[in-house]
């Protein structure tokens, strides 16, 4: 009998890892060969290394699980999954060189993960040239799933012959800045100042946010900064000196480097304040991180990509428990993404029975339908419904089109994200309100 990959059976290896890893598959018999992924994580500075260190983590975590369930059936013999977790250090010329080592030295079948999406675009180069199917789960920029093959020119599909081999299940820039940008909006802001890091996620996510809100009469302010920085005085005291605070400061600096902004923030009394709200990046859903780093952070909101507690499943529920365990506080989208990523390759090659044959793996890909951490994936457009209908943003384009963003905020000194308010959209508020006061409970 064939030992498939099914939600059942992933469920029950999720619920069985009290036993130690070496028990739990003991009763497997595995082929010589197994099957290798390369995993990207920023595990260096300049790159966010606290994500990159639970990027890794949830690597290994998901590889053990698949293991643990006797691996990955290829034509009736169970393979191990292995995955090659490499350094990123969130530059993109080291993210192409990891390409080139894992396909020509390692022999990589399958590249998943990242964070930054500059390494992601210099990445992805590399894998599409050498047939490597390759499955996003982190980097925001528009680029990776509408365009960057072809002179980055937004065509969709973008590869005119042949296989595309690039897939995404984090959102895209667009995504988050309509959520952030409409919640400005609702509150009736007037005025808004982005301070955004200088890279292929930065520029382009305040681009993005500041099209909508100037669009909607209110009027944006930017300022960008190279990642590492570690001084935001100067820039700060400009907007202390203005004539009129702002109305909200969105911050689009990720990792280490954000975290120094926003506490130097809230130091000088800029924000969060009564006159100013403090919006920090998704990484400040990482509550351990951000009170460690940010202990002046209380009434600081932030986007969070990925469900909220409220809305876990089990498998969520299990991989949480485990990275509470761990690292304390509630798993991130940085978390749960990765896990999912080598989940999605791994089912994608037992249904093509094939880790080497790459566009049968990119066909199971297009046509998966399957519940996993952060919600039930699939992909609206591919080589198996190429015509994206008119109006439709081109990076649905192997794009998981679900992916919940929220804004969330904080309201009592070191609270876990777990008890955080969801203030925005509507639909999941958890507290009743769209904005919490400093100094105010909900």
């Amino acid at each position: 009998m064939r030992y498939k990959i099914t939600f059942l059976a992933m469920l029950l290896v999720l619920f069985s890892l009290v036993l130690p890893a070496a028990y739990a598959d003991s009763h497997c018999e595995f082929a010589e060969e197994t099957i290798r992924l390369g995993g990207i994580a920023p595990l260096s500075p300049p790159g966010a290394t606290g994500a990159g260190v639970i990027i890794d983590w949830s690597y290994q975590q998901a590889a053990a699980d698949i293991n643990a369930d006797c691996g990955i059936d290829i034509a009736g013999v169970n393979h191990r999954i292995e995955v090659l977790t490499g350094d990123s250090e969130g530059i993109s010329e080291r993210g192409q060189a990891l390409a080139e080592r894992w396909i020509f030295e390692d022999g990589v079948h399958g590249v998943v993960g990242g964070y930054h999406s500059a390494v992601a675009l210099a990445t992805m180069l590399v894998t599409q040239e050498n047939s490597i199917p390759t499955l996003f789960a982190g980097p925001w920029n528009d680029n990776i799933t509408a365009n960057g093959i072809i002179e980055f020119d937004g065509r969709a599909p973008r590869v005119e012959d042949g296989v595309d081999y690039i897939f995404r299940t984090s959102p895209a820039n667009s995504m988050v800045a309509a959520v952030a940008a409409n919640w400005f909006i609702e509150l009736g802001l007037d005025d808004v100042i982005i301070m955004t890091e200088n890279t292929d996620y930065g520029i382009p996510a305040a681009a993005d946010e500041a099209a909508l809100l100037e669009a909607a009469g209110v009027t944006v302010e930017q300022y960008s900064f190279e990642l590492g920085t570690e001084d935001f005085v100067p820039v700060l005291n400009r907007v202390l000196a203005r004539a009129e605070p702002t109305d909200a400061i969105r911050v689009l600096v990720t990792g280490e480097t954000g975290f120094n902004l926003v506490q130097q923030m809230a130091e000088l009394g800029i924000a969060p304040s009564a006159d100013t709200i403090c919006v920090a990046e998704s990484f400040a859903g990482d509550s351990t991180q951000f009170w460690a780093a940010v202990p002046d952070g209380n009434y600081c909101a932030f986007t969070r990509v990925g469900a909220t507690p409220a809305l876990f499943g089990d498998i969520a529920h299990d991989v949480n428990d485990r990275y509470t365990a761990e690292w304390g506080g509630v798993a991130p989208s940085y978390a749960l993404e990765p896990y999912d990523s080598v989940w999605l390759m791994a089912k994608a090659m037992d249904a093509a029975d094939s880790f080497n044959d790459a566009a049968a793996i990119v066909a199971a890909l297009e046509t998966i339908d399957i519940e996993l951490a952060q919600g039930r994936y699939y992909f609206d457009y591919g080589s198996h419904n190429p015509d994206l209908p008119e109006g439709e943003p081109t990076y649905l384009w192997h794009q998981w089109p679900d992916p919940i963003v929220t804004v969330v905020q904080y309201f009592e000194q070191d609270q876990s994200a777990l008890d955080a308010a969801v203030i925005y959209p509507p639909v999941y508020q958890t507290h009743g309100t769209a904005y919490i006061q400093p100094g105010a409970s909900p």
